[in-house]
């Protein structure tokens, strides 16, 4: 057995004493059941021998039962179950499973045959500690820094591809997280993420506060063998939401080897029915030249953008109390590629919704996206 794993559940036995003594358990969760009919370009299709139409069909349950042992103490478990039929999917880049902030294998394998793959796994199990100045969770747990709505430069945990329309969660990350409060509005976040081998592990800081009716935060630490800082910004300007945030990551042997990240955004609610967002990314990371892309980088997760700089335009439309229209335009300035996506949702009941989409793709040969398909999904998730 993983000694880590024999670790965890040492901690969860010595707490049993109090988890018997007296303990209360919450349940919830939810269905999914998604199914895409994807085509890809045939220069793409002549290139890696593939057929141009690809299907896929992602059917996932998820388990969230939180269990409350003491005063401030509970623990929380999500567990998912996920049944996916594809057919040649190595380029729907929204079903990416890697996730290198996770060092325990939770994750098994059902069964991999004739294009099915049934698996499941546990995304979170942690341990929260409430305390008067604050928490301590200890576990594979859900971290979240940023305020982008597209993008996130200070999420330095698991940002997720906003092309990825099929991913719901973020993954969890197995960590230890302190969260001291030093009033309303202001608290400190440590985490620590451990790797296999201890100098390659991740840590850092996220410190925040409110002044003149902005929210402000500050990060720092060593991520990816990188020295990262930065912060984030957001508050109101006139009526509309304005926010911001951006790292530099700099190589720990080389201070003078760094890029810099940056967002910039606006979003605001015109009416009761109409509501528009608009968000810039520089990525420093990219290349602006499409011929020195990191396609492997984009394949196995590790980066979400090919190129520097991006835009996002997008807008919601309540047609009726029930169905609600999305569009947006998500541009790579640089090699002019991109894509469209249209969406409306239907809330079918009190717990259930509806959505039906399309995905639209445009760009020039080896363009970043022009390696995506056009892709049209149907979604229906059900919550209890």
């Amino acid at each position: 057995m993983d000694r880590r794993i024999l670790v965890l559940l040492i901690i969860i036995a010595i707490s049993n004493g109090y988890l018997f003594a007296q303990y209360d358990i919450s349940f919830t969760g939810y269905v999914v059941e998604l199914p895409v009919y994807s085509i890809i370009n045939k220069d793409l299709s002549d290139l890696f021998s593939l057929d141009q139409d690809q299907f896929m069909n992602l059917t996932r349950l998820r388990l969230r039962p939180e269990i409350h042992l003491w005063s401030g103490g509970r623990i929380n478990i999500e567990y998912e179950a996920d049944v996916l039929y594809s057919k040649q999917n190595e380029f729907l880049f929204f079903n990416q499973t890697v996730n290198n902030r996770q060092i325990i294998n939770f994750k098994w394998d059902i069964y991999k045959k004739n294009g099915f793959d049934i698996s499941h796994y546990i995304d979170r199990l942690y341990l929260r500690q409430g305390f008067d100045w604050g928490n301590i969770i200890i576990g594979r747990q859900r971290i979240a820094w940023g305020v982008g709505r597209v993008w996130s430069p200070t999420d330095l945990f698991n940002p997720i591809n906003p092309a990825n329309f099929g991913k719901i969660e973020k993954g969890g990350v197995d960590a230890a997280s302190i969260t001291y409060s030093f009033g309303s509005f202001t608290d400190l976040n440590v985490v620590y993420n451990p790797q296999d081998k201890l100098a390659e592990s991740n840590a850092g800081f996220r410190f925040r506060t409110n002044f003149s009716g902005y929210d402000f935060a500050f990060v720092g630490g060593y991520f990816d063998q990188r020295i990262i800082a930065g912060g984030d910004f957001a508050g109101s300007l006139i009526e509309a939401g304005l926010r911001g945030e951006g790292i530099i990551s700099m190589d720990k042997n080389n201070i003078g080897n760094n890029f810099i990240k940056l967002v910039f955004g606006m979003d605001n609610q015109f009416t009761s029915k109409l509501y528009g967002l608009i968000e810039y990314q520089y990525n420093g990371e990219g290349s602006p030249e499409k011929l020195k892309y990191n396609l492997l980088g984009l394949l196995n997760g590790t980066i979400i953008n090919l190129s520097q700089n991006y835009i996002v335009m997008s807008g919601s439309y309540q047609i009726t109390p029930l169905f609600t229209l999305t569009l947006a335009d998500n541009a790579n300035l640089n090699d002019g590629s991109g894509y469209l996506s249209i969406s409306g949702n239907y809330s079918v009941s009190d717990n259930g919704a509806l959505t039906a989409g399309i995905f639209q793709s445009y760009g020039s040969f080896l363009s970043e996206y022009w390696y995506y398909p056009r892709a049209y999904y149907l979604e229906g998730q059900f919550f209890f």
